[in-house]
């Protein structure tokens, strides 16, 4: 359908995404890394990929996203492509920090299998993995890993570019705050899920539409 739409053929399903395709000028390749990146998913269950597979994973479920999302805000090419690549992989990082205990319930660890190793786990269970207290060692790799990815996209938006950056300013303050309290509280099992603070987020909004 997405082919068929940009070629000008019948789009099908994909008919309700013209308007923006062509008012936006939205990519046809950022369309196939979404589905490409929701077909690692299905095709198996992710477990312990390594930080290649990661990456890749990131840029396509995340990264593909942003570069969709940018050319909505109205950014300039090269600041909106670095800023999808660094702001999605820290988003997804940030997620998957937050979401062990659900995703191994459905069989799923997308922590990366370097950190995993470097701390001394074996691979093989997915409940002895995550219980592994040595887990907290591997989810501060993966911690670093986020923290350099937000350092790189305030870099971007340090430089005031172009478009309506309310949106990726907020995401990327509230998750990095969201980031910061899991390495406060740890990733040793028990976990206790750490949520957004709704307050934070408001004030967050408000500094940003007085400040831009």
């Amino acid at each position: 359908d997405i082919d068929s739409l940009y070629a000008g053929g019948e789009p099908g399903l994909a008919a309700s995404l013209a308007p923006a395709v062509e008012r936006f000028g939205l990519v046809r390749d950022d369309f196939h890394a979404v589905i490409d990146g929701m077909a690692m998913d299905v095709e198996r269950d992710i477990r312990w990929p390594s930080e290649a597979e990661l990456d890749l994973y990131c840029e396509r479920v995340a990264s593909a996203v942003g570069r969709l999302s940018v050319r909505v805000f109205g950014m300039e090419e090269e600041p909106g492509i670095a800023l999808s690549h660094h702001l999605g992989r820290a988003l997804q990082l940030t997620n998957i920090l937050r979401d062990i205990d659900e995703d191994a319930a459905i069989g799923r660890v997308y922590l990366p299998l370097e950190p995993i190793e470097a701390a001394g786990i074996m691979t093989g269970d997915i409940a002895a993995v995550v219980g592994d207290p040595r887990i907290d060692l591997a989810c501060r790799e993966v911690a670093a890993m986020a923290h350099h990815h937000f350092a790189e996209a305030a870099r971007v938006l340090g430089g005031r570019p172009r478009g309506h950056m309310i949106a990726p300013r907020l995401m990327a303050a509230a998750y990095a705050r969201l980031l910061r309290r899991m390495e406060d509280a740890g990733w040793a099992a028990p976990r206790t899920r750490v949520r957004h603070n709704k307050l934070a987020l408001l004030g967050t909004f408000l500094w940003l539409r007085l400040h831009g």
